[in-house]
């Protein structure tokens, strides 16, 4: 995962348990998502070989959920003198965990929000599809979700 982050430009900021965040800034939102999507496509290629490996070796596949947000973030050593840790934090941070956390009851391997889908540039937008308006815990609104259409897989 960390690989096709950075082969995209993107900076991974925190591990977390079995979760990754990362961001990718870019002057044009648009071109953040573009590379956030490659990164994705990247990934997902990756772990198919990986799988495929592991088939030949008798050993069970692994699966990413990923959620893809756009929003604003701060990031940095925060805490007190005697306890710093490097984190990230504001709202995009616990939404985009929201809409990840929903991969696995919608059965899909990715979720995008409303504003990223809004903020990709027509060419991949056009691959995008919604899946639906949802609460999500803790998100003052319920948000349309988005996800690759399954047609193209």
């Amino acid at each position: 995962m960390i690989s096709a982050i950075h082969t995209q430009g993107g900076d991974v900021l925190k591990l977390i348990g079995d979760g990754t965040l990362a961001i990718f800034k870019a002057d044009d939102p648009g071109e953040a998502c573009r590379s956030a999507l490659r990164a994705e496509a990247n990934l997902r290629r990756a772990i198919a070989d990986l799988n495929r490996r592991r088939a030949a070796a008798s050993r069970p596949a692994t699966s990413v959920y990923l959620g893809l947000h756009i929003g604003d973030v701060f990031y940095g050593n925060i805490g007190s003198d005697d306890r710093l840790d490097f984190t990230v934090v504001g709202p995009a941070v616990n939404e985009v965990s929201r809409i990840a956390s929903m991969c696995r009851s919608l059965d899909r391997q990715m979720l995008l929000s409303a504003a990223f889908a809004a903020a990709t540039p027509e060419a991949e937008r056009a691959d995008l599809v919604s899946v639906g308006r949802y609460a999500l815990r803790g998100v003052g609104r319920a948000q349309e979700l988005f996800t690759l259409d399954p047609a193209l897989s």
